[in-house]
């Protein structure tokens, strides 16, 4: 089941994570949108929301480059396991702890009232309440990354990390004696990524980089002028 969960489970959530993403943007584009209810509660929508997307993008960005970063590049920088796990912790707990916060209000806000539950899909409020179970879970991490503070641990994740994107048949073994918190993270981690493609997650890819080689100009109708002009 170990094997299973972690060797062969990464590759089939990032199977349907990449296809299914493609597929839907190809066969339901007017569906590829974050389907926004501002005008409802919008102080409490603000909030919320710049701090549960703050949060969670240092968190994303974070994980991606400490996980995926070979770890002889951190040995020729000098930088040490332990100061990279101090570092891990510490970011990683202040942008979890605003993520988890911002993420509390935007659930509270679409759960409570009944306009905003009126325009949710189950995904709507499916898919917020298992990143708001993923952040708790994450924070939850740091607590027992504090008794392994040598960074140690940490590695085991790289490793594993880097293997399955390296294709390592061994990439589970990595990971089979850290704690079971870890374990549901990551497990839900991936889950969450499996249903990304049938959720509202899907505007995160939504990057408009096509205005980067738009003309520059916009061709507009004249108009006619009244007598009176």
């Amino acid at each position: 089941m170990h094997q299973f969960l972690f060797g062969i489970y990464p590759y089939i959530a990032l199977t349907v994570l990449i296809f299914g993403s493609i597929a839907r943007y190809e066969t339901e584009p007017f569906t590829w949108k974050s389907s926004s209810s501002q005008l409802l509660r919008r102080r409490q929508l603000i909030i919320g929301s710049v701090l549960f997307h703050v949060g969670v993008l240092v968190i994303f960005f974070g994980h991606l480059g400490g996980l995926l970063t070979p770890i002889w590049i951190f040995d020729a920088l000098g930088i040490s396991h332990g100061a990279k796990q101090l570092l891990a912790v510490i970011a990683g707990g202040v942008a979890g702890v605003m993520a988890l916060a911002g993420g509390g209000m935007l659930f509270h806000r679409r759960w409570t009232d009944p306009r905003i539950r009126r325009t949710s899909s189950f995904a709507d409020i499916g898919i917020l309440a298992l990143l708001l179970a993923q952040l708790v879970l994450g924070v939850g991490t740091i607590f027992v990354s504090l008794q392994h503070l040598d960074g140690h641990e940490m590695t085991k994740f790289m490793s594993w990390a880097q293997g399955i994107f390296t294709f390592d048949g061994q990439a589970a073994s990595y990971i089979e004696d850290v704690a079971l918190l870890f374990k549901l993270h990551l497990f839900l981690g991936l889950t969450i990524f499996l249903l990304f493609p049938f959720t509202r997650l899907v505007h995160m890819l939504s990057v408009p980089l096509r205005y980067l080689w738009r003309p520059g100009y916009q061709i507009v109708r004249s108009r006619r002028k009244t007598p009176a002009e």
